[in-house]
């Protein structure tokens, strides 16, 4: 499987297929830290990120904003003191998609830069 950050996101229809279990759980191997989470009945990539103070979160959530729109595909990010919760799905989908996951590993670049 060639490395994530290597690629770019696609175009997303409605009728794009989401990843299946075992797609995801092989894509989880090069995003380590983010955790599938359910909400409201739909898959999302989550991971929370510790920051020393809060104008160190905003510079990364406003990072992360920039590599959203690169990419045309957009998270929720939960800005708080000391944190940044990035939430990845596809809301077209309902679901996750190889989107989330390339989306994922370039916001843990981002992180560790």
């Amino acid at each position: 499987m060639s490395d994530l950050t290597q690629q770019k996101c696609e175009a997303c229809r409605a009728d794009a297929p989401r990843v299946t279990l075992d797609e995801s759980k092989e894509l989880l191997k090069q995003i380590p830290d983010w955790k599938i989470m359910p909400q409201a009945s739909i898959d999302r990539l989550r991971r929370i990120f510790k920051f020393d103070d809060y104008s160190e979160a905003v510079s990364f959530s406003n990072k992360v904003a920039e590599l959203a729109e690169e990419e045309d595909h957009h998270p929720s990010i939960l800005l708080e003191w000391g944190q940044v919760e990035v939430n990845w799905w596809t809301h077209k989908i309902g679901g996750l998609h190889k989107n989330d996951f390339i989306s994922a590993a370039k916001t843990d670049v981002i992180f560790n830069s």
